[in-house]
């Protein structure tokens, strides 16, 4: 009998090593499937607490639709929130705000090509708030009311929700997709679909594909939160398995996307088109496949790292002083099509030299397969991948529940293994050291080949600006397979930043504040250190210095001198270290810090890991004492920013906001325009930038430092000590001071001109100076939430004007007491007037009768919401005790906050209304160009 054992043992093995082990099922998440075929995936999460995560996903998306179908995969995610069994009309969004689901922010759903996703966190703080939640996903799947009045009222919203996406870019798009997606279905079906077809499709058109592909066979519920994994079973068991497939089901096709021979090369340009870019796929010869072994789950790693050193050496490129193109990448991945993978590559360039960005980005990948990398660059890429596996595995118990939600997706809809971050990480360890530069060689060798590749080249249409022919794109490629090239030479790493020094700084004062958990530390230099330990992520800790000043103390000479200049100046490096050199130097590292001058303040932002803590403060240090100085850097910023805004102000929507900024700014010297044009940089002096910036960073002692996280206070001392305690001081305090500049006042309407497409945009605004009140502050914000929910319930559910809306209020404290409160919402042009009138008689209403209670009490449930949540973020905790430092707010803002939006009635938001929207009104309106008469003269013949 052992014989026997033995020898089935051997031959087992034999087998495992033929067609290699299976990768493992994350063990910690429950996955079954009902017997309609029904699929389920739950799993027990903590992170947010009190909340849980559902999503309805359905293996159907545009690709499915009949040729008179197109665009209703979209439009039935649309119904789907316009009445349903168990919430008809549209209760749904009004219910599930009233429990503190934001909708667009919280709720949501998306359709693409081959599948639509339906999103819905629910907190949990209330009794029947999750039997809810599971109950609308039962809708979603099976319970549309689908009636004619709602599906021809829901006409104009997806109308505009197209319309939003007209412009140069789809116009370009229309013509090179064809090339692209070659002889593909997909070709013939963006998600947002036909104008035509949506305008004038029968009803019973959407019940049929709602019949036919809202099946159970086609779906997976994914509920991941803090709740209870047995419980959620039954209830999914006992709600979902009721319902039934059609009778004669329609089969659910696979589409492809085809190889061809020939090269395929699309050159598309538009009179109004912003940016030149160029990009190439050369498709895979076999269609993909999800991993299934663990042989095929290294393939794809080794894959990650020549993706990762690929485009490090492309990194290196635009980060040089010549940089060929403002951005650039490489990769191996997914396309249009679920079922086809290619070697993709992209390029943005000034214009007319997206052939060149072609031929470097080709010479990248030739360079590479020719010679191979250095076994420099794969140990780098080994240990970057490394580094991010191992911090994600430091914080295995507090991911995200969104995060897991959408592996369980990806799982479902395209069979991605999901054997969770413990096994890869352990995994990952034992089998990086193995991988060689011959598979990474080999693996490079792969992804290029000379048939099934399309190249796609666009940019503006001018007459300056000579576009290759498809026969220049086409010699490219044989250029670079007999270009001279050299293998590629990688620098060495640097070993040190900083340099090691002893510092003499020490502590003056510990203060402990027992209410927020945090501990301030006054340093000798005058500097103030404040850290508060949480328990949020095992493997995070956030953090920020803010200093009083910013650009309000220099003249306005000095301003408009350096405002474009001071974002370029950490393109120069630190510590000698170019940004390329410093890129390596952090490849391994999960930290990153970033200064900057802003208009009031000075600063320090930045995360790290427990372990890397050192190099963020060595950083810090840096960013203080050791700024790089280097013209060359500041001219390569200046050219690839010049390339992406040469075009800018042929996007209608910047000239708005552009041409409107410079009316209300013109008592304003120091604006000119809201992205440097090439008169501004004719005008900037990076030399002063520079200056100024050491200057302002020549003060220790006027910052104050904020650190969150999951901090050892020992480890934390010992670095303050040593880098920040060191950092130079003045022993000055310096506050920011008011300009006095002020924004145009008085009642007015301006209209702008601009763009070929029927599409308007109208800001209705009211603004000025005003005292400062901490309760009508919180009452002006309060109303421009409110009024959000009314916009899109008036201009959006009623009256299918619009897509999209928002409102908000400000009431704010520096450097002046000044109100702002802003209606925005995009429409046709048609429309103007008629939704302009509704928005503000929505306004009128709140002046005089105030807010209805309900939509007030909808608010207070948003912001208990997102507060319980915040309150396990580090971010939340990081802005909260830093913001009295600039504002002079009481410093327990953050515990009183829920007991003061509370107390908000629905009298304190009217009086705000009275107060402040009753004072000068402006509206600023942008239309088309050419397009308003024609598109009156449509929605006459329409009304005929």
């Amino acid at each position: 009998m052992k014989k026997i054992l033995s020898s089935f043992s051997m031959i087992f093995l034999i087998s495992m090593n033929a067609f290699g082990q299976n990768i493992p099922l994350d063990p910690s998440v429950r996955i079954g499937t009902l017997s309609n075929g029904m699929k389920y995936y739950i799993k027990k999460n903590t992170l947010p607490e009190k909340k849980v995560d559902l999503r309805l996903v359905i293996n159907v998306g545009s690709i499915l639709e009949d040729d008179n179908q197109r665009g209703l995969a979209h439009f039935m995610e649309h119904m789907n929130f316009n009445g349903t069994k168990n919430f008809p009309n549209n209760k749904l969004v009004d219910f599930l705000q009233s429990i503190g689901v934001k909708f667009g922010q919280h709720l949501n759903a998306a359709t693409s090509f081959d599948e639509t996703i339906y999103m819905l966190p629910v907190p949990l703080d209330k009794p029947g708030n999750l039997d809810a939640g599971l109950k609308v996903i039962e809708d979603w799947a099976f319970n549309a009311t689908l009636s004619d009045e709602q599906i021809n009222k829901e006409r104009g919203v997806v109308l505009e929700e197209l319309r939003l996406g007209l412009g140069p870019d789809k116009r370009m798009q229309d013509k090179y997709l064809p090339k692209l997606l070659y002889k593909s279905q997909y070709a013939e079906r963006l998600p947002i679909g036909k104008k035509d077809i949506l305008e004038n499709f029968k009803p019973d058109l959407l019940r049929k594909f709602h019949h036919d592909w809202y099946r159970p066979d086609l779906m997976a519920v994914v509920v991941v939160g803090d709740i209870n994994v047995n419980e959620i079973e039954k209830k999914i068991r006992d709600n979902f398995s009721k319902y039934k497939n059609p009778s004669n089901p329609k089969e659910r096709k696979s589409f492809d996307l085809p190889n061809h021979k020939e090269t395929l090369v699309a050159i598309e340009t538009d009179a109004d088109a912003t940016n030149s870019t160029v990009q190439f796929i050369i498709k895979d010869s076999e269609a993909y496949q999800p991993d299934v072994t663990v042989q095929q789950y290294d393939q794809s790693l080794t894959e990650g790292l020549v993706n990762m050193m690929l485009n490090n050496r492309l990194e290196e490129l635009v980060n040089s002083t010549n940089p060929p193109f403002t951005y650039g990448s490489v990769y191996h991945g997914g396309t249009y099509a679920r079922s086809k993978e290619a070697f993709q590559g992209a390029a943005v360039t000034k214009d007319g030299d997206q052939l060149n960005a072609l031929k470097i980005l080709l010479e990248e990948v030739e360079r590479a397969k020719r010679f191979g990398f250095t076994q420099s660059e794969l140990d780098r890429a080994k240990d970057q991948m490394l580094s991010s596996y191992e911090w994600a595995y430091n914080n295995r118990d507090k991911t995200q529940s969104g995060d897991l939600s959408n592996e369980y997706i990806s799982n479902f809809l395209k069979k991605d293994p999901i054997p969770g971050i413990t096994w890869g990480y352990e995994h990952i360890k034992k089998v990086l050291p193995t991988f060689t530069l011959k598979q990474t060689n080999e693996v490079i060798t792969k992804f290029v080949k000379d048939d099934s590749r399309v190249i796609v080249i666009t940019g503006p249409q001018k007459d300056t600006i000579k576009m290759p022919t498809e026969a220049t794109v086409l010699t490219t490629f044989d250029a670079v397979k007999l270009a001279d090239l050299k293998p590629y030479e990688e620098k060495a790493k640097a070993e040190n930043l900083i340099q090691p020094f002893k510092s003499e700084g020490k502590i003056i004062t510990t203060e402990a504040d027992s209410k927020l958990g945090t501990t301030t530390w006054t340093l000798s230099n005058g500097a103030k250190v404040t850290f508060k330990k949480t328990d949020f992520k095992d493997d995070e800790i956030i953090f920020s210095a803010i200093s009083l000043g910013g650009v309000s103390l220099i003249s306005d000479t000095d301003y408009n001198q350096t405002k474009f200049a001071l974002d370029a100046l950490l393109e120069a490096g630190l510590a000698g270290l170019s940004k390329t050199d410093l890129a390596r130097y952090l490849a391994i590292k999960q930290t990153s810090v970033g200064s900057y001058v802003g208009d009031l303040t000075e600063g320090i932002s930045g995360t790290s890991s427990k372990k890397d803590l050192k190099t963020a403060m060595e950083l810090i240090y840096a960013c203080f004492t050791a700024l790089n100085y280097d013209p060359d850097s500041f001219n390569a910023y200046r050219t690839k920013k010049s390339a992406v805004l040469a075009n800018v102000d042929s996007d209608p929507q910047y000239y708005f906001s552009n041409e409107y900024s410079k009316f209300i700014n013109q008592k304003n010297p120091r604006f000119t325009n809201l992205e440097p044009t090439e008169k501004d940089w004719g005008n900037t002096d990076y030399k002063k930038a520079y200056d100024l910036y050491k200057q302002k960073f020549a003060n220790a002692g006027n910052f104050h430092f904020y650190f969150v996280g999951n901090i050892d206070e020992e480890q934390l001392k010992t670095e303050v000590l040593q880098y920040i305690a060191a950092l130079p001081t003045t022993g000055k305090s310096v506050t920011f001071k008011d300009t006095g500049y002020r924004a145009m006042t008085g009642e007015y309407t301006k209209m702008y001109k601009k763009g070929k497409e029927p599409k308007s945009l109208v800001t209705i605004s009211y603004n000025g100076e005003a005292p400062y009140n901490e309760k009508e502050a919180m009452a002006l914000s309060a109303l421009g939430e409110v009024a959000t929910i009314k916009v899109l319930e008036k201009l959006r559910e009623e009256e299918s004007g619009i897509y999209g809306g928002d409102a908000s209020g400000v009431l704010s404290k520096i450097p002046y007491g000044a109100y702002d409160f802003t209606v925005n919402f995009p429409c046709g042009p048609e429309n103007v007037d008629k939704l302009t009138k509704s928005a503000i008689a929505e306004l009128q209403k709140f002046i005089d009768k105030g807010p209805e209670q309900k939509d007030l009490d909808k608010y207070k449930e948003g912001e208990y919401n997102e507060y319980n949540t915040g309150l396990k973020d580090n971010g939340f905790w990081l802005q909260w005790i830093s913001k009295n430092q600039l504002d002079g707010s009481d410093k327990y803002d953050i515990l009183n906050y829920p007991d003061k939006v509370k107390a908000l009635t629905v009298k304190d938001l009217q009086d705000v209304a009275k107060k402040y929207l009753t004072k000068e009104r402006k509206i600023a309106i942008l239309m088309p160009e050419d397009g308003w008469q024609k598109a009156k003269k449509e929605e006459g013949k329409k009304k005929k």
